[in-house]
């Protein structure tokens, strides 16, 4: 059985643990930034009642991970598994986002080999949702190998649904 949120996952630059309630605001430290969401569905993440639903989306996804510095132990931001599908033998990936601060130094790609090296365990299918104008994650999912599979809208907790496109990362590649 896939564990959606098992205890601790780390490599060298970052570690992974099950996000808790007391998170909060040290997560919201990272996410409140305008620029961050420029490019996201969802553009008013940044403010602290639309975080806060957010928030309580990954609180009750029960998949939802903080992620820190492994050396500064500071926070990085947050990412997720969900939607797992025994049947198909699948697990989407996403709802990530990563402080400014980290950008263009491995932080997203270490995390997207942790997260899939520890999938590829229990499934044959990672998935990942990214916003239609995400260039910027679009661009970053596809240097780590994952193919443009689909589009469609897809509705986020407490949120209007928006176009998504699907990538797809499977164990052979």
């Amino acid at each position: 059985m896939f564990d959606l949120q098992p205890n601790h996952l780390k490599n060298n630059l970052i570690s992974l643990s099950p996000l808790q309630e007391n998170d909060f605001e040290e997560l919201y430290a990272v996410a409140n930034d305008e620029l961050l969401w420029e490019q996201h569905p969802n553009k008013l993440r940044y403010q602290r009642a639309v975080f806060q639903n957010f928030f309580k989306g990954a609180m009750l996804s029960a998949g939802a991970f903080i992620i820190r510095d492994s050396k500064t132990n500071e926070v990085v931001g947050s990412s997720r598994f969900y939607d797992y599908n025994k049947k198909e033998n699948s697990i989407l990936i996403g709802y990530t986002f990563i402080g400014r601060k980290f950008w263009g130094n491995d932080y997203n790609k270490s995390l997207k080999k942790l997260m899939l090296d520890y999938a590829f365990q229990h499934v044959n299918k990672a998935y990942f949702h990214i916003g239609a104008f995400n260039i910027r994650s679009q661009k970053a999912i596809e240097k780590i190998g994952a193919i443009k599979i689909d589009e469609f809208e897809v509705e986020y907790y407490g949120e209007d649904s928006k176009l998504n496109f699907v990538y797809e990362i499977t164990r052979d590649n």
